[in-house]
């Protein structure tokens, strides 16, 4: 499904389902410091039933499924969520899914404890989508936004990586991030409360080819570029690659940033 959005990569079209298979296999890695921050805060755990949204691959449901909530995966792309249903049957979890854009979800009101957004949240029509979170939430719930980046100006690799996407392509707003809190829309603050909000560095470990499947499953690559484009960004990539990591074999940290905010239900006036 092709997707467009005049914020997003100077409205670029691009379509996740073009990228699945490469996002399964290489978008799973938020290592267990980033699950156990979300448990600790006492989200996400047994007995709290918790929906997903923008839910991709599944990456969040499947790796904190050992926690003991009940999951709901949506996500915009088949495609997604076909890969999605197929990794957690794989793994013998039990979790449902459903190939729907956020901004037409229908599920009855106060079904869920805590609603997740992890790496999606700023895809959706916020002025639609908050009213509606807020009426899928049961009374104090959360709503948990999720967000990691590598960080470009700090580590070598993720610059120059960088740079060979805005070669092909330039207006790539998933260029030059920073450490910073997760934006807000104001309009979320009609119906929900700042309750929480951290930043934290991490070292993320790569392979040669476990980064350049982490680079080739994002947005400005893999998901909107044709095909005589993809294969040049490949040559150029993974020969940075070989220039600057001599051992393929070789594992190596790629600085990255995490940031969450927990947004708790307002009570109805």
């Amino acid at each position: 499904m092709l997707i467009t959005n005049k914020k997003i990569d100077g409205g670029k079209a691009f379509d996740w389902g073009r990228t699945s298979e490469d996002y399964a296999k290489f978008r799973d890695i938020y290592p267990d410091e980033f699950y156990q921050k979300i448990t600790d805060l006492g989200l996400c755990v047994k007995g709290q039933d918790v929906l997903d949204i923008g839910t991709g691959t599944g990456v969040l449901p499947r790796n904190m499924f050992r926690y003991g909530a009940n999951w709901t995966g949506t996500d915009i792309s088949p495609e997604q969520i076909a890969q999605a249903e197929r990794l957690s049957q794989e793994a013998g979890m039990k979790i449902s899914y459903f190939a729907v854009p956020t901004e037409e979800l229908a599920f009855p009101p106060e079904s869920f404890d805590v609603i997740t957004a992890c790496q999606c949240f700023w895809y959706f029509d916020h002025a639609k989508v908050m009213p509606m979170l807020w009426k899928f939430l049961k009374p104090g719930g959360r709503l948990l936004i999720l967000y990691m980046a590598w960080l470009p100006f700090e580590d070598e690799i993720a610059g120059a990586s960088e740079e060979i996407v805005l070669q092909y392509s330039p207006n790539w707003s998933g260029a030059g991030e920073r450490m910073h809190p997760i934006d807000i829309p104001e309009v979320a603050y009609q119906y929900f409360a700042l309750e929480h909000h951290e930043e934290y560095r991490l070292d993320v470990p790569f392979t040669r080819e476990s980064w350049h499947g982490r680079m080739k499953a994002c947005r400005g690559v893999g998901a909107s570029l044709s095909g005589k484009e993809l294969a040049a960004w490949e040559r150029d990539h993974r020969k940075m690659l070989g220039e600057k990591i001599a051992d393929e074999n070789a594992v190596f940290p790629v600085k990255h940033y995490a940031s969450m905010a927990v947004l708790k239900k307002k009570p109805s006036e």
